[in-house]
């Protein structure tokens, strides 16, 4: 009788054991995250948005730049046309207009690595909500379709085979597009 025992209780622990490890079987998926960024229309006008931002400052860049080539031209073209007595004479202009050159060339400096800054958060602040949108999409698919973990199969993202079940298009339709 005690051996019947055990060996229902065996039994039991097996099916009870076999019943919690099927149940204990996670459910995972992947998604290309880089592609669908890429076929986004926000992603596409985030990238207009910025490429403007950063023509507009390109073109000031520019501008900046010609005006401080000219400028040094004309310093040398009058410095080379001056005698010895002349130059001599006018030092403290030529001093002054010297310095005005390297501030100009300091404040461009300076302008362009704000500019940079300034596109770099711009860029920052455009992508952040497309992002957002693309994980909620992400997330609300994958607990439609009782999917435990996504793993992004984007190129360089470590994952090196992803055969399981692709959330692209169910994503993509969830984002309407």
């Amino acid at each position: 009788m005690m051996k019947n025992f055990k060996t229902i209780m065996i039994a039991l622990a097996l099916v009870l054991g076999a019943t919690s490890m099927a149940t204990a079987q996670n459910k995972i998926a992947h998604i290309d995250t880089q592609k669908l960024l890429e076929e986004m229309p926000e992603r596409k006008s985030a990238e207009a948005q910025l490429k403007k931002l950063q023509q507009t400052y390109e073109a000031d860049f520019q501008a900046s730049i010609k005006e401080l080539q000219t400028k040094a031209q004309a310093y040398q073209n009058e410095v080379t046309a001056l005698t010895d007595a002349q130059l001599k004479a006018r030092e403290a202009e030529f001093l002054k207009k010297s310095e005005e050159i390297q501030t100009m060339e300091n404040n461009l400096r300076q302008a362009q690595q704000t500019a940079s800054m300034t596109i770099q958060k711009k860029q920052q602040e455009l992508i952040e909500p497309i992002l957002k949108k693309v994980r909620a999409a992400v997330e609300k698919v994958a607990a439609a379709q009782g999917i435990q973990y996504v793993l992004d199969s984007s190129n360089g993202s470590g994952v090196i085979v992803a055969k399981g079940t692709d959330l692209y298009s169910a994503v993509k339709k969830e984002l309407g597009f």
